[in-house]
């Protein structure tokens, strides 16, 4: 589990933890990312249960597979109906366990009090290499952009003018294309309690793996725009300390949530 190219680049898997009467823990609610299902996530699941026996865990079952390529406004408002009816069973909080496309939208979307956050970033090989250079002749156009999901994070740093003008979904999140709800998803992104971000060298599909959103100085995060600006919060939620990063090695792409070393070391310490 890693982050979203330049920061909202990706896609992203999420989990909201609600509390019920009966348990002494949140709940967790797991989202999977990009080309997967909850099929993909029931080992994350037992991790949590097996740990915590009395912890309600959902894994949310929307867009599955490849309907995990439709546009990411859709996704949002679907998968987003489903975790605020939770949240309003959790008045502690939630945790949000999250592996690629989306997390950070929803988020921002949503409003409750978030414990935990996860992300992953894009992921360049979905493109062929070779065609790596050129996909923004798919992707910025507005036919495209309504229809998948691997335009509406793809950002090429050679490309910006075209991507801040046919781009609808990144550059809104990141505040780079000033909007009417600015302030009011930027004051969701805050009710973030910890940021907990999960990455590694080994990752054999975001490449260079810094680009996962790993919040370290040296990353290109910390040098960004709008992370100078804090045009959603990123900034202010550092200097409150509540961005935790945690790097493991010796792990694919493909093994982030199911990876037990991975839970106990990145995932276990923050579940309350």
């Amino acid at each position: 589990m890693k982050t979203l190219s330049s920061i909202l680049t990706s896609p992203a898997l999420m989990v909201l933890l609600a509390v019920g009467c009966t348990s002494s823990y949140k709940h967790v609610i797991i989202v999977h990312g990009i080309l997967s299902g909850p099929n993909d996530l029931q080992t994350l699941s037992r991790f949590i249960t097996e740990e915590h026996p009395s912890t309600k865990v959902t894994v949310i079952d929307l867009f599955n597979n490849m309907e995990s390529i439709k546009p990411l406004w859709k996704q949002v408002h679907g998968v987003g109906k489903v975790i605020q009816r939770i949240m309003k069973k959790s008045p502690r909080g939630v945790h949000l366990l999250c592996f690629s496309q989306g997390l950070q939208t929803l988020i921002q979307y949503l409003f409750s009090n978030i414990a935990i956050f996860m992300m992953s970033q894009v992921m360049k090989s979905y493109y062929p290499s070779s065609a790596t250079d050129s996909v923004y002749f798919l992707c910025y156009n507005k036919f495209m952009q309504k229809r998948i999901s691997l335009c509406n994070f793809w950002n090429d740093p050679h490309q910006q003018v075209k991507y801040l003008k046919h781009n609808n979904f990144l550059p809104l999140l990141n505040g780079r294309k000033p909007h009417s709800k600015m302030a009011e998803w930027r004051k969701n992104f805050l009710r973030i309690k910890k940021l907990v971000l999960i990455g590694g060298p080994d990752d054999d599909v975001i490449i260079p793996w810094q680009s996962s959103r790993h919040f370290e100085k040296k990353f290109p995060m910390f040098l960004s725009q709008f992370y100078r600006e804090d045009t959603f919060g990123l900034r202010t939620l550092d200097a409150r300390s509540d961005i935790i990063v945690c790097s493991c090695f010796g792990v694919k792409h493909s093994q982030w949530d199911s990876n037990q070393q991975v839970f106990k070391r990145c995932i276990k310490p923050w579940l309350d």
